[in-house]
């Protein structure tokens, strides 16, 4: 991959990384962080990465480090023996709320599969590559995280009926 080929990459894949590493996470500065970073180990490592690949390439490489940020945040919260989780006030909710709640409820890889396909739009081929799964896992654990959301939005529309 040359120079031209890696702005190339930048124009093309740091809106989608940038969006799917925020929603994992709900922190943009955390977000931009990951995805400069993501950007900086490609520019390293640009010899050895074509730019056919490149899209699953940055994909993976923020999905690890998501992996590793994610541990360490909860390393440091296990230390803080004050830490609590915030509390929902009040009853109104906007439908972005709730599905944005149920989503977060998630285990991790259901709520990025469903992430990546739902709002960025991936085949299954390119989730498996991605997230180091084949296709037919993919589909599973997007089945299963697309019922429990399903399953906590109704029980959630019941409460607020």
């Amino acid at each position: 991959m040359n120079r031209r080929e890696y702005n190339i990459a930048v124009k093309e894949y740091s809106g989608r990384l940038f969006r799917y590493v925020v929603k994992c996470l709900g922190n943009n500065e955390d977000a931009n962080d990951i995805v400069q970073e993501s950007y900086e180990k490609l520019w390293k490592n640009r010899k050895k990465v074509p730019l056919t690949k490149s899209k699953s390439w940055l994909f993976t490489t923020a999905h690890n480090m998501l992996i590793n940020h994610t541990r360490k945040h909860k390393a440091f919260l296990m230390e803080d023996e004050n830490c609590q989780e915030p509390m929902v006030s009040g009853n109104t909710y906007e439908l972005k709320d709730l599905v944005e709640q149920a989503l977060e409820g998630l285990p991790a890889l259901q709520r990025q599969i469903i992430l990546l396909r739902d709002l960025e739009g991936y085949s299954y081929k390119e989730i498996g590559e991605i997230l180091r799964l084949n296709e037919s896992q993919v589909k599973v654990y997007l089945f299963r995280g697309r019922q429990k959301v399903r399953l906590k939005l109704k029980d959630i529309s019941v409460l607020v009926a």
